[in-house]
């Protein structure tokens, strides 16, 4: 699943998965929660509740030091991922491998440096490096790309084709409409999308949006309220290979009560 933006966003996904998880017959959740927390970075317990709600790995992105207690935190909870690509040193880790009913599953979260702010280490030799270790116990692996352009993030997919099994970009919180499986056998989607309010820009209220683009002056931008859109992906993955057999996009719509 995309990015989680705010209270509205994570508190859908959370009333809803376990019923989505049986309508899409999903085996193993992967949701980015880097804006889950008012919209910027995530908390210990918003981390907590959605692994309690049937989450298997968290991933993140730009904004996983925003609040400032996932620091000590980060190091105690494995399954909480920040970008791989980050420095020798900085707290947490970039990927896990995960006993499950029907085999390993590793988890990989890195991030693309096109336009981001606090550009990391190059992503590739970064994911050359990982994907050699991790594929001595997994077969199954699923990368999370989380990265502004559509260029670096299709770069990537196609680089990693046949070695890994999906291949998925969050951060623009808008979803895609390419999904595919490159000729080696990896899922591919450009931008999973968001779980956050329907009506709005990017998962916040639109006109202090707008407004900023008309005045270029600062703007305070509060997290819109409403109906909420969970948007994702769901890859089926032959075991045996690795490679993945289908994928399709995710979209539900959650109505919240007025």
């Amino acid at each position: 699943m995309g990015d989680i933006v705010g209270e509205p966003g994570r508190s859908a996904l959370i009333s809803r998965l376990g019923a989505l998880r049986q309508d899409l017959n999903a085996d193993f959740i992967v949701v980015n929660g880097e804006n889950s927390a008012a919209g910027r970075g995530i908390t210990p317990k918003i981390s907590i509740a959605l692994m309690r709600a049937g989450v298997a790995v968290i991933t993140t992105g730009d904004h996983i030091w925003d609040q400032r207690d996932i620091v000590p935190y980060i190091d105690t909870e494995p399954r909480l991922l920040r970008p791989i690509n980050y420095p020798e040193g900085t707290p947490g880790q970039g990927s896990i491998v995960l006993e499950t009913p029907k085999g390993k599953v590793g988890v990989i979260n890195v991030q693309g440096r096109t336009f981001m702010n606090h550009p990391l280490d190059n992503p590739f030799p970064a994911l050359d490096a990982e994907i050699a270790e991790m594929r001595k116990q997994a077969k199954i692996i699923f990368v999370d790309v989380h990265a502004e352009t559509t260029s670096e993030k299709i770069a990537i997919g196609r680089y990693l084709d046949g070695r890994v099994s999906a291949v998925v970009g969050t951060h623009t919180h808008v979803q895609t409409a390419d999904e595919q499986i490159f000729p080696a056998g990896t899922a591919f989607l450009c931008d999973a999308g968001m779980c956050g309010p329907d009506k709005s820009i990017l998962g916040r209220t639109a006109q202090p949006i707008i407004q900023r683009f008309i005045s270029g002056m600062p703007e305070r931008f509060p997290v819109a309220k409403g109906n909420v859109r969970l948007c994702g992906a769901l890859v089926t993955i032959e075991p045996v290979t690795g490679m993945a057999k289908a994928i399709e996009r995710v979209n539900d719509l959650v109505e919240i009560p007025s």
